[in-house]
């Protein structure tokens, strides 16, 4: 007897992605049986452009963290299969097929990682350890969850993971602007992450951090390999260590001062 296909949800987490949404919805057409979108206080058109791909939204009440409000979209998931998207992420075509004929080949006992091109600034960067960039993505529902993690949250599952071959695109960086505002938002974050682990630092410190970053980012890991927008890539990388240690130091001047 022939089943009827296995069903595929969508989760997406947004906060005024207007700019992106539109295209990361349009990528997933006819892949997707559901899309399920949580938002988080979005003040552009990202609930309405949602709602026109026929999206189920829901907008919670506060900001969790990246890991807890992924997990808040996974539970509003009905299909068979989840595939979790971040709005400025893309599925090609031959990624979409791929994903159609893994789900058809039904094998429930697997956990899938897409590989990930990353768009900074003009180009798709191959070295800079972002290539190549695996991110586990699709998976039965039930069988996984993200981590509790501000950032950098991951999905956590006891499945066998097997890797797919075609590009989930990312555009991550459009601009500098952006990069600039992503330096100061990781930076902020991971700061808070590590100043509760007790970590500490100082100034030298964090021009250590950043200068290894930048090191590892340009050299170690051949950011050079992509030119002048590797350059750009390492310097934002050391810039975003930099100040997430300042940021660390800085809480601790604050501490020692409320101890006075």
């Amino acid at each position: 007897m022939h089943h009827a296909h296995p069903t595929l949800s969508a989760v997406v987490i947004t906060r005024n992605e207007a700019h992106n949404l539109p295209a990361c919805l349009q990528s997933m057409h006819g892949l997707v049986d559901e899309i399920i979108v949580v938002d988080s206080q979005s003040t552009d058109a990202t609930v309405a452009i949602a709602q026109q791909h026929g999206a189920t939204v829901s907008q919670p009440e506060g900001w969790p963290g990246f890991g807890p409000q992924k997990n808040r979209a996974l539970d509003l998931a009905t299909c068979d299969w989840v595939l979790s998207i971040d709005a400025d992420e893309r599925v090609t075509p031959e990624l979409a097929a791929e994903i159609k004929h893994v789900l058809q080949a039904g094998d429930a006992d697997v956990a899938y990682k897409l590989p990930r091109l990353s768009w900074y600034c003009g180009k798709f960067i191959q070295h800079a350890g972002w290539q190549p960039d695996h991110v586990l993505r699709l998976f039965k529902r039930g069988t996984a969850r993200f981590s509790d993690d501000l950032v950098h949250e991951r999905v956590v599952t006891e499945q066998t993971v097997q890797a797919l071959h075609n590009h989930l695109l990312h555009y991550s960086y459009l601009n500098f602007s952006q990069v600039l505002s992503k330096v100061d938002a990781y930076s902020s974050a991971s700061a808070k992450q590590a100043y509760a682990r007790g970590k500490r630092s100082s100034v030298a410190g964090a021009l250590g951090h950043g200068a290894w970053a930048f090191f590892r980012t340009y050299v170690i890991r051949r950011g050079f390999l992509d030119g002048a927008h590797g350059l750009a890539l390492a310097i934002s990388n050391g810039e975003t260590s930099y100040y997430k240690y300042l940021k660390l130091w800085q809480m601790q001047q604050a501490e020692e001062a409320s101890k006075k």
